[in-house]
């Protein structure tokens, strides 16, 4: 069954320097990039990377994107991302993570995907916000349909 309905894991305070549950989100609610980067600011952290995809109007041979459908099983998606982030919590002294994957209809110029990481340092920030968006598109099992000007297709690399 794929489900549209977010699961927000909470967010606790820093203990020991410890790195926080991550907040994961599968929804179809629009992500907004002030709302993911404030989601893991901390007094604590001294560098903060993002990342945001959006829906742009063209893909590799066609122009004339119109809009972009994802479908998910969204609880098997939330445990992949969850898999994920662990893994970039590990490899990297970050203090809050966040990922964020939108469901349903997009158009041109919407948010699909978000990413924030924070740490104590920009290095460890950027390297951890740049695996966990790498990692997401490999891993998770998030089907994309490209509408265009005269027609649709399912495509690879959601």
């Amino acid at each position: 069954m794929l489900g549209h309905d977010a699961i927000v894991w909470p967010v606790d305070p820093l203990v020991d320097g410890e790195a926080e549950i991550p907040d994961i989100r599968v929804s179809a609610d629009p992500i907004d990039a002030q709302t993911l980067v404030g989601s893991v600011s901390t007094p604590q952290s001294g560098g903060i990377a993002s990342f945001l995809g959006t829906v742009r109007d063209h893909a590799p041979g066609r122009t004339g994107v119109t809009h972009l459908e994802y479908e998910a099983y969204t609880d098997h998606v939330e445990r992949v991302i969850l898999e994920v982030v662990g893994e970039a919590q590990e490899r990297w002294p970050v203090h809050r993570i966040a990922a964020h994957h939108r469901v349903g209809s997009l158009s041109v110029g919407e948010v699909a995907v978000g990413v924030a990481v924070s740490a104590a340092h920009r290095d460890e920030a950027f390297a951890a916000a740049r695996f966990v968006i790498d990692e997401l598109k490999a891993r998770a099992p998030i089907w994309k349909k490209e509408h265009w000007d005269g027609g649709a297709e399912w495509v690879e690399g959601a």
